[in-house]
């Protein structure tokens, strides 16, 4: 179990453990949170040579920025730092705002919450269908001159966003959902990327904790879980997902690993431009994770987990909310 092999995002070079550490789930989404562990899992992750930390200003309304703010004192130069702008939660739900204004005053506070003086990865967590993309990364670009921000990226971006994007600045990533049950990456925006040479960075690799095989009934979720919610994890939806993760976890007994990382390993598979970030706020599971570096998947391993799992299998859509998912958001029309 290693963390230290690195790959390459971008044109532009930023170079990362080829996992990062998804931190959300520490401070919202998935039950209760444990900050002393949290920020123990943070230590554990850099220790095992983990670089990439993924966090956005809107995870726990601040509070995630400010936990891996404190996580990280003393060994900034340890962490290649990724945020996120554009999302916050309104008495509405969710807003999306892609103003150069609104980019301005984010930065500057994702920086005093994080307590460091640059962002190694900007992105837009979503793109604004109300402001043309041009503007937003312009603003964006501006920030890497100030020196507040290395690179930029963009999350859940449609292949059209990617192309106006780069032609206003290099995009060194794009983060977007890639896992055996979420595979409509593959169609547009993973192709277009490559094309324009930009790293991908899946989140929910292991659909959300589904692909590990811990999941066997939606009772397993507290009540302020966000699974309960969501179409996946729902009646006949949840069991036709659990017959998916019944015949990876046959494969994975074969290779001698967990499910998980059998699942894993196949995103790592994807290609040297690919760098998960699977979510974790335990020393536990972000070891297990790890342990996925070392699963070695033959041609034959991969033919069998694409028959298993082609593109659609999943039952269910992505979000309750259509809006917070590549390719239905109302930017659509523009992809």
């Amino acid at each position: 179990m290693t963390g230290h092999s690195t790959r390459t995002l971008g044109q532009d070079g930023l170079v990362v453990s080829a996992q990062g550490l998804g931190c959300m789930g520490m401070s919202q989404s998935y039950g209760l949170a444990d900050e002393a562990e949290s920020i123990a899992t943070i230590h554990r992750a850099l220790d095992l040579g983990v670089s990439l930390l993924d966090t956005a200003d809107v995870y726990g309304d601040g509070h995630n920025e400010e936990l891996v703010g404190r996580a990280i004192t003393g060994r900034r130069d340890d962490v290649v730092l990724a945020t996120k702008f554009a999302l916050s939660r309104g008495p509405d739900g969710m807003r999306i705002d892609g103003r150069p204004e609104y980019v301005r005053a984010c930065i500057d506070a994702s920086l005093r919450r994080l307590d460091t003086d640059r962002i190694d990865l900007y992105y837009q967590h979503r793109v604004d269908p109300t402001v043309p993309i041009e503007d937003t990364v312009g603003a964006m670009a501006e920030l890497v001159q100030a020196g507040k921000v290395r690179h930029l990226g963009l999350s859940e971006a449609s292949a059209r966003s990617l192309e106006r994007a780069a032609a206003v600045h290099p995009i060194t990533a794009v983060q977007s959902e890639w896992s055996l049950w979420t595979r409509d990456v593959e169609a547009e925006v993973a192709p277009t990327a490559r094309r324009l040479g930009i790293g991908l960075v899946p989140f929910s690799p292991l659909g959300r904790g589904f692909l590990t095989g811990a999941i066997t009934s939606p009772d397993d979720f507290g009540p302020d879980d966000f699974r309960r919610g969501n179409p996946r994890f729902q009646g006949d939806n949840f069991d036709r997902n659990l017959r998916l993760v019944d015949a990876v976890r046959s494969l994975a007994v074969s290779k001698g690993c967990t499910t998980g990382q059998l699942a894993l390993a196949w995103v790592l598979a994807q290609g040297d431009d690919v760098v998960p970030i699977p979510g974790t706020k335990r020393r536990t599971y972000l070891e297990e994770n790890l342990g996925a570096t070392d699963v070695d998947l033959s041609a034959e391993d991969l033919e069998r987990l694409a028959a298993i799992a082609p593109p659609g299998v999943a039952a269910g859509e992505r979000y309750a909310q259509a809006a917070y998912a590549y390719g239905d958001s109302p930017e659509r029309g523009a992809a």
